[in-house]
């Protein structure tokens, strides 16, 4: 099969990416094979490629918003049925036995393996996962416009529960890529009475003008200040800078939820007082649960969202990744594969 693998750490710039012929790989007992049909690219991979989220080991394939058909079951494998359309996601397995998994946050399990860092994800022709890790997708939802959805869209959706958003507040979104305009329709539709503000980088003009259609209250720069300040915030952003920025037009009990499993840049120094008095928050996201995945695609389904993607043949993987760092991506970037 073909697929691109992350071969030795570098610049993005570098292409580090290497598309090889691999062998298939056969299901275990208790997985399934998937062929698949599209993946979506994520900041983490370029977190991966440039060495601030090393995999285990090298050479590995990346990614984890991968739609595909179920072809072939591990011994023991009764979930799915063979011709099944699946969403594979960030969280590839978890113990299912410690303390974690058993209040249901397997995103904090400390034996979990995550897809395209600790096992080869959607990069590639085919892959194969547990079978519990592995959703049926809507089938209102096409192959490319489901794939972030697998990520992106499990991700907001989690890091928006963990606002505690209530109807008629007002939501700053910091970053305004692949999760950041999934998360504004969604916070539209869960909460009709509440405001949603868009942050972006200066020169982001299609950035801007893609959250006004999707019906942001106001769209500006980071740093700008808003009309009313915020009761919650998420930042999608890959620096430090837009922490800062977010808490200074955070109301008091605010909370602001940090989207992003690395930095690129450090959080700037903050005021106390300014900054986090008055029972400020600041909550980061950690990676996604099952039950994250299969609440998201049933709600998404239902709402109908529609996430704007741009396909990309497979073997353009480096050039993706190095749009995507550049904040050249209006939407989300979906490798189209089968």
């Amino acid at each position: 099969m073909k697929a691109m693998v992350i071969t030795r750490i570098a610049p993005v710039n570098d292409r580090s990416l290497e598309l090889r012929e691999l062998p298939i790989p056969s299901p275990k007992p208790g997985e399934v094979r998937i062929r698949v049909k599209a993946c979506g690219v994520c900041h983490t991979e370029l977190d991966e490629v440039e060495g601030r989220l090393t995999p285990p080991a090298l050479p590995v394939v990346p990614g984890h918003q991968v739609v595909g058909v179920v072809e072939a079951l591990g011994q023991g494998a009764t979930l799915h049925k063979l011709g099944d359309r699946v969403g594979v996601a960030w969280i590839f397995s978890a113990c299912r036995s410690c303390a974690f998994c058993k209040k249901g946050l397997e995103n904090l399990c400390p034996e979990a393996k995550f897809t395209g860092l600790d096992k080869d994800g959607g990069y590639a022709e085919f892959l194969v996962v547990p079978e519990g890790f592995a959703y049926l997708i809507p089938e209102c939802f096409g192959d490319l416009e489901a794939a972030p959805l697998l990520c992106a869209g499990v991700i907001g959706y989690r890091a928006l529960k963990l606002t505690n958003l209530e109807d008629g507040g007002v939501l700053g979104l910091f970053g305004f890529g692949a999760s950041a305009h999934i998360v504004l329709p969604l916070a539209k539709h869960k909460f009709p009475n509440a405001r949603v503000f868009v942050f972006t980088r200066p020169a982001q003009t299609e950035h801007q003008v893609l959250a006004r259609a999707l019906g942001a209250d106001w769209v500006g720069v980071t740093g700008d200040t808003p009309p009313s300040r915020l009761t919650a915030a998420i930042d999608f952003t890959p620096v430090g800078e837009p922490i800062k920025a977010a808490l200074s037009v955070l109301e008091p009990s605010g909370r602001l939820v940090i989207n992003a499993i690395r930095k690129e840049t450090p959080i700037p120094e903050l005021d106390y007082a300014s900054h986090l008095w008055k029972e400020r928050e600041i909550k980061s996201v950690a990676n996604v649960t099952r039950q994250d995945a299969l609440d998201f695609l049933a709600l998404a389904a239902a709402v109908r969202i529609r996430p704007s993607v741009n396909p990309v043949p497979l073997d353009a993987a480096n050039e993706a990744l190095a749009a995507l760092k550049k904040g050249r991506v209006k939407g989300a970037m979906v490798l189209r594969i089968g």
